[in-house]
């Protein structure tokens, strides 16, 4: 079984990084670290299907899943990337209960989806043939619908509603963004339009996703019901290692 699939089902919480530099070493690396999963983002980092392809294969043999963020909610773009091998879609700006709708058909071989049937790459990736890739796709594959606007929180039942979705996540930036207000994440309709997406994802069967950032705000989190977590950034994870090592040293 997919062992993002399996941790959902066990209610555990799921850490991940997300990573936007276009290298398959970093991957290699950050997937040794005990991370659960790693987001390799299409939508904001300059990676292309065949460095995307070979930053997946760079987690095989090791316990860390791959997924991808798409930049679109889009057929054509998703097939691609589940060839590759990925595990999960990270869909953004998911508005509405259609859209939800169409992220999981693209996910999903017919007659459930519209997803063309080619899995070459994906197979190998799976350690599976492409028969039982094909048989078991449907069913293992994740699906995390991105919660990042007001208006997904004005049609949060719909998108909620829809099957197929695993993993609603909330993303805070954008949100913020949507109120007129970014980047600003205190500020009160900020605070109050999370809080409602937090209370409805919580009543319903998806898991709640959002930014951990800190240790100890991921660990509040959890206390809340928080099961999916996107810890920080490639981009920041060195910065911040690099400042802390010379912030050590006499100068």
């Amino acid at each position: 079984m997919n062992p993002l699939k399996k941790k959902l089902q066990a209610g555990e919480p799921i850490l991940g990084f997300m990573v936007t530099i276009p290298n398959v070493q970093l991957v290699a690396i950050l997937a040794r670290t005990g991370i659960d999963w790693i987001m390799i983002d299409m939508e904001h980092g300059p990676i292309d299907i065949a460095t995307a392809q070979d930053m997946i294969a760079a987690t095989n043999g090791t316990g860390c899943t791959p997924v991808v963020r798409v930049p679109k909610i889009d057929p054509t773009t998703v097939k691609p990337v589940l060839d590759a091998g990925a595990f999960g879609i990270v869909f953004p700006m998911v508005l509405t209960g259609d859209q939800a709708r169409v992220a999981v058909e693209s996910m999903r071989y017919p007659p459930a989806g519209v997803r063309g049937i080619g899995p070459i790459h994906a197979a190998v990736r799976w350690g599976l043939t492409m028969a039982e890739y094909i048989e078991r796709a449907n069913d293992e594959l994740v699906t995390i619908a991105l919660i990042e606007d007001i208006r997904s929180v004005e049609n949060i039942d719909a998108i909620l509603a829809t099957p197929g979705i695993d993993v609603a996540q909330i993303a805070p930036f954008d949100f913020s963004a949507s109120l007129g207000v970014p980047g600003q994440l205190e500020h009160p309709d900020v605070v109050k339009a999370i809080a409602i997406a937090e209370e409805k994802i919580l009543a319903s069967d998806k898991a709640l996703g959002g930014l951990g950032q800190t240790a100890e705000k991921t660990n509040a989190m959890i206390g809340k019901g928080y099961r999916w977590f996107v810890l920080t950034h490639d981009a920041g994870l060195i910065q911040s290692a690099a400042a802390g090592f010379l912030d050590h040293i006499e100068r």
